[in-house]
Parts: structure tokens; C-alpha cells; sequence
């Protein structure tokens, strides 16, 4: 089961799942890029440098090593992903920029992704480490799962858009259940190890996911004085994609330990963006 997922299911559940991601984009989305760089020059920035510097952090601070320390790495390296939009949209944020940050980070994230993560393997496992990422075919993969369905979305949108429309909630939901699944499947592969795991990266994981939302909402608040934006941001750099997370963990470099960390984050972070969902609109109640 563990195999046939990572294999063959994952691939093509990300595929639906950026196809999703370009349904949901409007010519307005880049269109707002253009007239408000700074909200997305700010978001991308906390998403591609800050997300990342984090994580170095919190593995040094809680002294995680291995492949759990590469794991956390990389999931820090992902952009965010349907689940982050879903939740701008509830916390009543700036859905345009959410989206437009998805999309274009995610346009970006094959090229930096695989070299930052081949830097963190050198770096937590050694240079004599049997675990080697093959560069060129994790380039090629998340251009083909990440970057080609975002296009096929965007042409879905264009040309089929009440269809385009009625799809976009499903994949949604889609994507909350292979997360699941996978985790569930990972969790049943480690066996008697998962507690030893769990006890290891979860409190470091729930710290990285924590240290985000607040960087990015204190961040939007500080630079762009605009509250919207500044939820978006939070909900932006809090919330990654997991999936994407596991593509490369289990599917690429087929390391379940490695897996652990992005598993553990995958589900806090839920729980933390419905509480700073709760939170934002019990706030503007009173």
C-alpha cells in the first residue's frame, strides 16, 4: 500500500491538485501583483527566505539531526498550496494575494527547492550518505506535478469555467484526504518506530509552524499596515504543502523517518489556522 501511494498515487494526486490551484487564478490575481507589489514582494520574501531560516532554527533549537532534521527542512522549502487559499478565504484575508502567491512561488520553488534540499541532505547526513537526491529528476518531477497543472488549470478556467467553478471546493477536500491517507500510510510503515519519531520532531514541528504564522502575520502587520494582507502572509508561510512535502520524502527518496516531520506538521497546522481563523473573526465581532 505504502509503495503503490508514494509511487503512483501521489504524483497524480498533486497533478489534481495544482490543477486546482490554476482554476482558482484570474488574470485579476496577477493583474493585483502588478498594482500592489509590495503584499506579494513581502509574502514571497517570509515564503522563500524567512520559512526557511526558521527551520534551521528551530532544527538547531531542538537539536533534531538525520533525516527528521531533512524532513522539517524540507517541508520548509514547499510553498503553500490549496489548504492556504481555502483558508484566506475563511479568515475573510486577501484571496487574491493568497492565490497569487501559491501560484508563483510554487513557479519558483523547482528551481530553489532541489538545491536547497540537496544542500540540507550534505549538511544533517554527511556527504557519505547513501540518501543522494537526484537533482535533475526531482527538477524535472516538480515542474511536471507542480508547475504544468497550474497552466492546465488556468486553461480549464478559461475555457470550461462553471465546470472550473463546481471543481475547485472538491479538490479541496481531495487534497485534505490523500494528506491523510498518506500520513496514515506512513504511520502504518514505521511501525513501533513511529512514537520514537513522533516524540523526536513533533515539538519541533508544532515550534515551526507556530514561528511561522506568527513571522508572517507580524511581518505583513509591520511592513504593509494593511490586516488582510498581513492574515494572508500568516496563512501563507504557515501553511505548506505537505503533499509536495511527502512527494520528495517518500516518493523521490523513499525515507518514511524522513517523512515524519512534514506528516506531524501536515496536521498541526489545521488545528493552528482554524484557531487564527476563530481568532481573527472573534476579534473583528468586538
Amino acid at each position: 500500500m505504502f509503495e503503490a501511494l508514494t509511487q503512483i498515487g501521489l504524483p497524480l494526486a498533486l497533478i489534481l491538485i495544482m490543477t486546482g490551484v490554476g482554476m482558482s487564478l484570474r488574470p485579476a490575481n496577477f493583474q493585483q501583483v502588478l498594482r500592489q507589489p509590495k503584499a506579494f514582494f513581502v509574502g514571497a520574501t517570509a515564503q522563500l527566505l524567512l520559512l526557511p531560516l526558521l527551520a534551521v532554527g528551530v532544527i538547531w533549537l531542538f537539536g533534531l539531526s538525520g533525516e527528521l532534521a531533512v524532513g522539517l527542512f524540507i517541508l520548509a522549502l514547499c510553498p503553500g498550496g490549496t489548504t492556504s487559499n481555502l483558508y484566506s478565504y475563511l479568515a475573510k484575508a486577501d484571496v487574491g494575494l493568497s492565490v497569487s502567491l501559491t501560484a508563483l512561488v510554487g513557479f519558483v520553488s523547482p528551481f530553489t527547492l532541489p538545491l536547497l534540499a540537496a544542500w540540507a541532505m550534505q549538511y544533517y547526513l554527511g556527504a557519505d550518505s547513501a540518501l543522494q537526491l537526484p537533482l535533475i529528476k526531482t527538477w524535472l518531477t516538480l515542474l511536471i506535478v507542480g508547475v504544468v497543472p497550474v497552466f492546465v488549470g488556468m486553461l480549464i478556467k478559461a475555457r470550461f469555467t462553471a465546470f472550473a467553478e463546481r471543481a475547485q471546493p472538491l479538490i479541496s477536500r481531495f487534497s485534505v484526504l490523500v494528506l491523510l491517507l498518506l500520513i496514515v500510510s506512513i504511520a502504518l510503515d514505521l511501525g513501533d518506530a513511529l512514537w520514537h519519531y513522533l516524540l523526536l520532531s513533533g515539538p519541533a514541528a508544532l515550534a515551526l509552524n507556530i514561528l511561522s504564522m506568527a513571522a508572517g502575520y507580524l511581518l505583513g502587520r509591520a511592513l504593509l499596515h494593511n490586516e488582510q494582507q498581513s492574515r494572508t502572509i500568516c496563512l501563507e508561510v504557515g501553511l505548506q504543502n505537505g503533499t509536495l512535502a511527502l512527494l520528495i520524502t517518500t516518493g523521490i527518496l523513499q525515507s518514511a523517518e524522513m517523512s515524519i516531520a512534514p506528516s506531524v506538521y501536515s496536521l498541526l497546522m489545521f488545528a493552528s489556522a482554524s484557531l487564527f481563523t476563530w481568532w481573527v473573526l472573534k476579534r473583528k465581532q468586538t
